[in-house]
């Protein structure tokens, strides 16, 4: 019904729109008694088999929504309600920020892929605590952090550490975003160097709690083998917990869209089915590179069970969707992980 009916109807407006829409409808049906329990009811798949221990934390099941979807912690209990155990909210930035001129988001639908680039947008970080500590989370929270847009990158570590301090108690775990191809400059804290400067000041504020929280890395999925072998080289050295592969891509490599279109649309990060095999290949060989010793949370062109199935022979410990979420609906979930009782 969803694929037949519904995203026709949903993809005749525009996607940013539409979303904020989609995002209204949600709550203001989850907040009817009754309506979340019906959610749960038919979405919610629970099963010891599915439960897993990754980075320190509890996870009921290992299907989660991915940063992006949630930018101002508002949906992250309604987003519960579909069968997900964990929701990474953000990213947030210090200060609030309208991020990138519209329009920035765009379909693809002939290669089920959605281009964006919208900055780093959201209403800043007290207004994003604020929302957590007014809605008790329902499932786990993960806080992903970034720089405001016109923070210079040589003061970039203080943006990620005041988002680190206010939020610590709120979540339960980080991640630290520096892959995000939207904002100006920001690829350069990746470099060797700097990302050890930046995760070495979040760490240094995580180690002095009475409990520390697990820290993870996002990268984006563009990297070559050397650039993947300096990551492996970062998270044994800063003691970070973990990688979240992968981000959205700057590549349009044998897309089935009409390269004009594509040139039309013009710059942004890249998600959906396009990313599903260079983000296979990434945690794979992080999996193998490292052993096996590092938790990745694969991201990237899961838009069916199958996907998901594929990211956690590679290696993934977990996955989330945002695309494959919009593209097959929101049952995507309850098949992930009726497939991996299935398979077990």
């Amino acid at each position: 019904m969803y694929q037949h009916l519904i995203r026709p109807l949903l993809f005749l407006f525009d996607p940013e729109k539409i979303h904020h829409f989609v995002s209204f409808l949600l709550r203001l049906a989850c907040s009817i008694p009754g309506i979340p329990w019906l959610l749960k009811k038919h979405y919610l798949v629970e099963h010891p088999s599915l439960e897993r221990e990754v980075f320190g934390i509890r996870f009921p099941n290992p299907v989660g929504i991915a940063a992006g979807f949630d930018k101002e912690a508002k949906l992250y209990n309604q987003l519960a309600c579909f069968g997900f155990s964990h929701v990474e909210v953000g990213t947030v930035t210090p200060k609030g920020q309208p991020g990138n001129p519209k329009p920035r988001l765009f379909r693809l639908p002939a290669d089920q892929a959605l281009i964006n680039r919208m900055g780093f947008n959201n209403a800043g970080v007290e207004v994003f605590a604020e929302n957590l500590r007014r809605q008790s989370p329902k499932l786990l929270i993960g806080g992903n952090i970034g720089k405001n847009t016109l923070t210079p990158n040589e003061m970039a570590i203080a943006d990620y550490c005041h988002c680190f301090s206010e939020l610590f108690d709120l979540v339960d775990y980080f991640v630290v975003n520096v892959s995000c191809p939207n904002i100006a400059n920001l690829a350069k804290l990746q470099d060797k160097d700097e990302l050890l400067a930046l995760l070495n000041a979040v760490q240094q504020i995580n180690n002095s709690k009475p409990k520390r929280k697990p820290v993870l890395l996002k990268i984006a999925p563009d990297l070559n083998d050397g650039q993947l072998n300096e990551v492996i080289e970062i998270t044994f050295e800063t003691g970070i917990d973990g990688i979240i592969a992968t981000n959205t891509s700057t590549l349009r490599e044998n897309l089935r869209t009409p390269s004009t279109k594509v040139k039309q649309i013009g710059n942004g990060g890249l998600s959906g089915k396009p990313l599903r095999d260079n983000s296979s290949r990434v945690i794979n060989y992080l999996h193998t590179r490292s052993q096996g010793k590092i938790p990745i949370i694969g991201v990237g062109g899961i838009m069916t069970a199958d996907d998901a199935m594929d990211k956690i022979k590679a290696g993934a410990s977990l996955v989330q969707v945002y695309t494959g979420f919009i593209y097959s609906g929101p049952a995507i979930a309850r098949r992930i992980n009726k497939k991996l009782i299935g398979a077990l």
